[in-house]
């Protein structure tokens, strides 16, 4: 059985700060809004870098995010990814544009 390897977090204060973004975006008063401004401004959902870059999780998340190592960094992607694969199905599906691959 595959189980997920424990890697400390280096910083975790930053982390928080860029977790605690994340979290919001996908929480379930704010994560329609999230995906209207994803889908008003072109971006795919797993487009995570663009999604950043573009203060869509908000300004300081992009520039904590740019303070992590790469460990940290991967935890977040991970988390990000993991996220908005549990966005409810009416959801989704209202926002295709923003989930689909192509």
């Amino acid at each position: 059985m595959y189980e997920q390897a424990v890697i400390p977090v280096q910083d975790q204060q930053t982390f928080n700060a860029v977790k605690s973004a994340v979290e919001s975006s996908f929480s379930s008063a704010k994560v329609q809004d999230f995906l209207k401004s994803l889908d008003r401004a072109k971006l795919r959902i797993r487009e995570f870098e663009q999604i950043l870059s573009s203060g869509k999780l908000g300004s300081a998340a992009a520039a904590g995010y740019a303070k992590l190592g790469d460990g940290d960094k991967g935890m977040i992607r991970e988390l990000y990814l993991s996220s908005l694969e549990k966005v409810a199905l009416e959801l989704r599906s209202k926002y295709l544009k923003v989930y689909a691959y192509y």
